[in-house]
């Protein structure tokens, strides 16, 4: 081979560089566009299944979940979630910052560990991801945060909320835990029951809404006051 040849033949780690560029370039297109895909395609469909219901089936426990749209549910469920989980839900676009800053304080004050997730955050989490921590998990919480917000309505956001957070052992959504708890769906919950399956969702596995003791029953109580706020004062204006 002549030395013109070998001098018009690019270096082998130039070429295993473009290579390595060109798969990273086309994972990330391939992630982006099933991403916007999939969260388009909840925007319509019930998500039929969670990370977190695939790890109670692969544990024994089995599922029990019941989708009910939020126009047949009983408004003291929503605004419950808000008043326990996100008073700005309505006004923020994914993130509340005010409440990220209050949780940090707290916890380095050395009070009651507390996140500072709003109600999109953990819809994101739960629809599309894990459970844990891990800075890996929060980014990507934070990229289909950003596409839920982008692409749903308020009222799709709590809907679907509401429907696949974990509310008892095996339980999921709102309307399941009211027949679990209360023995009726979820159209008929007062507003005590609707406070109180709002104040197991932090720990669904650890509390229970049924003659809550402690601390869960003065959450549960407090949450129940906050909803007339949450109604008097027009927190739930993106949902009527």
């Amino acid at each position: 081979m002549s030395s013109a040849k070998r001098a018009a033949r690019p270096p082998r780690s130039r070429s295993r560089t473009y290579r390595v560029g060109w798969w990273i370039g086309r994972a990330i297109i391939f992630f982006v566009a099933g991403s916007v895909l999939w969260v388009l395609a909840y925007r319509f469909v019930p998500p039929p299944v969670t990370v977190t219901m695939l790890g109670d089936l692969v544990a024994g426990r089995g599922i029990t979940k019941d989708w009910m749209s939020l126009s047949k549910m009983d408004p003291a469920m929503p605004r419950a979630a808000i008043a326990a989980e996100d008073g700005n839900f309505c006004t923020h676009h994914g993130f509340d910052f005010t409440a990220i800053e209050q949780a940090m304080r707290g916890n380095a004050g050395g009070r009651r560990l507390r996140g500072g997730s709003t109600i999109s955050q953990q819809t994101a989490k739960n629809a599309f991801l894990w459970q844990g921590r891990s800075w890996v998990r929060k980014g990507l919480e934070t990229w289909f945060t950003v596409l839920i917000e982008a692409m749903w309505p308020k009222r799709r956001i709590i809907e679907v909320y509401l429907n696949i957070a974990e509310t008892g052992i095996g339980t999921y959504g709102a309307n399941a835990g009211a027949m679990r708890y209360f023995h009726h769906d979820a159209s008929r919950l007062t507003t005590t029951e609707a406070a109180r399956i709002a104040a197991i969702l932090p720990l669904p596995k650890k509390r229970g809404a049924v003659a809550p003791q402690g601390f869960t029953r003065r959450y549960g109580n407090a949450i129940a006051r906050r909803v007339a706020i949450v109604r008097g004062s027009g927190l739930d204006a993106c949902l009527r």
